[in-house]
């Protein structure tokens, strides 16, 4: 693929985790911080590294299936690996302006 095709990828990949809202605090993936990258393999598959707010997250699985279901809609991807990490860890201090000024976070 070429670099400019791929940056277009990875900037219709990003919009499209933008519609991932977490159904808790109301935004979403991207601004809360929460995803640390995608790398997009030659096959097709879509690797989103990420993490949640705390371990145990009791709505992982959703998210994850947000996740698929948001990066499918996009041709290029056939299919998508979810890579939870937790380092280095969440904090706020992640979170995009935005998402601060939305969930009322003054830190």
């Amino acid at each position: 693929m070429a670099e400019t095709t791929v940056a277009a990828l990875e900037d219709r990949v990003i919009r499209a985790l933008q519609t991932v809202v977490d159904p808790e605090l109301g935004v979403d993936l991207v601004n809360l911080g929460l995803i640390y990258g995608v790398d997009m393999g030659d096959d097709g598959t879509a690797t989103v590294t990420m993490t949640l707010t705390t371990m145990g997250c009791p709505i992982s699985a959703v998210l994850q299936q947000m996740i698929e279901s948001a990066l499918k809609k996009i041709t290029e991807i056939k299919a998508v690996q979810i890579k939870l990490v937790w380092s280095p860890a969440w904090t706020p201090a992640r979170m995009s302006r935005y998402a601060k000024i939305a969930l009322g976070y003054h830190g």
